[in-house]
C-alpha cells in the first residue's frame, strides 16, 4: 500500500473514531437543543456581518456573545461542531485539546474588531472557556510582545499547525484581519499554554539569521504581512514541504511606507520549522510558480463578508484527524 493511500486511510478512520466518540457524549435529545440553540446563533451571526447600521452589527454580536457561552455552558458542548453557523472561524486544534472561536465585527470602513474563544476540551465534559479580548487599535507594535488573553492581536484563524519542541506543545495560528480601508493583513500567531492552562500569544519563535536585511532587526514575537486590499495573496502551511509559505509583497507605485500598495510579485518567502523555531526562508523556490503549482491559501471571506464555512470546516477536520 503505497504511503498517501495509508494516509489516506489513517486519516478517515480518525475520524470515524471521533464521530463516534462525539455520539457517545451528545445524546439525541442533546443535539436537538444544541440545533436549536445554533439556529437562534445563525441569526445574530448574519446580523453581525450584514446589519447596515455600527449599532446593530454591536447589538448582534452582543447578543451572539450572551447565547455562545450559554451553549457552550451544556455538557460536552466541545464535541458539538456548530456545522450550520456562518460568519464564525471554528478550529479544532490537530491534537484535539482545544478550539477557537474567531470571528470580527465591523465598526466603520476603517476600523474592525476582532473576537474570540477558546474553548479547552475538558474531562468531564464541562466548560473551560477563555474569552479573547482584542487590543489590536490600542497598540502601534503589536509584533514586539508577548501577550495574553486579555491583550490579544486579534485574527480571524483559518489554521492552525502543531509543533513541539523539548516535550513542549508549540501551535501556530494563521489569521487573517481586515485592517482598515486601503489593506488587509495576515498574522502568523505563536499559541503556548503557561502551567495554569492560560494561553500566552507571541514569544521568541521566529529566526532571520539566514536574511541578512532582517538579521539584525529586532526579532518579532508574532509575524504579518500587511497588503493592498485589491491583491490577492498566498499565507498558507504547506504539509508536503512542512513549511509555512507566503507572497513576497512589492510596492506596485514604488512607495514602501504605504503598505495598501503592496502586491505579490510572484516570488515566496516561506518558514521551516528548525530547532524550535520558524526560520525565515527568503526564497522558497527558484523559480516563478505559475497559479495551481502551489497549495492555495484558503479564501477566508466571501463577497458579503462571512466566513468560507466550508474551507474551514475542511481545515478543522484535518486537524482533528491528526488526533
Amino acid at each position: 500500500m503505497s504511503k498517501i493511500l495509508k494516509n489516506f486511510v489513517l486519516c478517515i478512520s480518525c475520524l470515524a473514531a471521533l464521530g463516534s466518540a462525539s455520539a457517545q457524549r451528545l445524546s439525541a435529545s442533546g443535539k436537538a437543543v444544541f440545533n436549536l440553540h445554533q439556529d437562534s446563533l445563525m441569526r445574530y451571526a448574519d446580523e453581525i456581518v450584514n446589519a447596515r447600521e455600527p449599532n446593530q452589527r454591536f447589538r448582534a454580536d452582543s447578543f451572539f456573545i450572551r447565547l455562545l457561552v450559554r451553549t457552550l455552558k451544556r455538557p460536552n458542548s466541545f464535541y458539538y461542531p456548530f456545522d450550520s453557523l456562518q460568519s464564525i472561524s471554528k478550529l479544532y486544534a490537530p491534537d484535539s485539546s482545544f478550539r477557537i472561536f474567531t470571528w470580527q465585527v465591523k465598526k466603520d470602513e476603517y476600523i474592525y474588531i476582532q473576537r474570540g474563544a477558546i474553548q479547552k476540551l475538558t474531562s468531564d465534559g464541562s466548560l473551560k472557556l477563555i474569552p479573547l479580548h482584542d487590543v489590536s487599535m490600542f497598540t502601534s507594535r503589536p509584533d514586539d510582545s508577548v501577550r495574553t488573553a486579555d491583550d490579544w492581536i486579534g485574527a480571524i484563524y483559518y489554521r492552525i499547525i502543531e509543533k513541539s519542541f523539548q516535550g513542549k506543545k508549540i501551535y501556530t495560528l494563521l489569521g487573517f484581519d481586515s485592517y482598515n480601508l486601503g489593506s488587509n493583513k495576515k498574522w502568523m500567531e505563536i499559541l503556548t499554554f503557561n502551567e495554569q492552562g492560560d494561553p500566552v500569544f507571541g514569544g521568541p519563535y521566529f529566526s532571520f539569521k539566514d536574511d541578512s536585511a532582517k538579521a539584525s532587526k529586532k526579532i518579532p514575537m508574532r509575524f504579518n504581512i500587511e497588503y493592498s486590499k485589491e491583491a490577492g495573496t498566498t499565507f498558507n502551511y504547506d504539509s508536503t514541504l512542512d513549511m509555512i509559505i507566503f507572497d513576497h509583497l512589492v510596492s506596485e507605485s514604488g512607495e514602501p511606507s504605504r503598505k495598501d500598495s503592496y502586491v505579490p510579485d510572484g516570488d515566496y518567502e516561506g518558514f521551516r520549522w528548525q530547532n524550535g523555531q520558524w526560520l525565515h526562508v527568503v526564497k522558497v523556490f527558484n523559480s516563478t510558480l505559475k497559479d495551481g503549482q502551489y497549495p492555495q491559501d484558503l479564501k477566508i471571506l466571501n463577497d458579503a463578508g462571512g466566513i468560507d464555512e466550508n474551507k474551514l470546516k475542511e481545515q478543522s477536520e484535518e486537524n482533528r484527524k491528526k488526533k
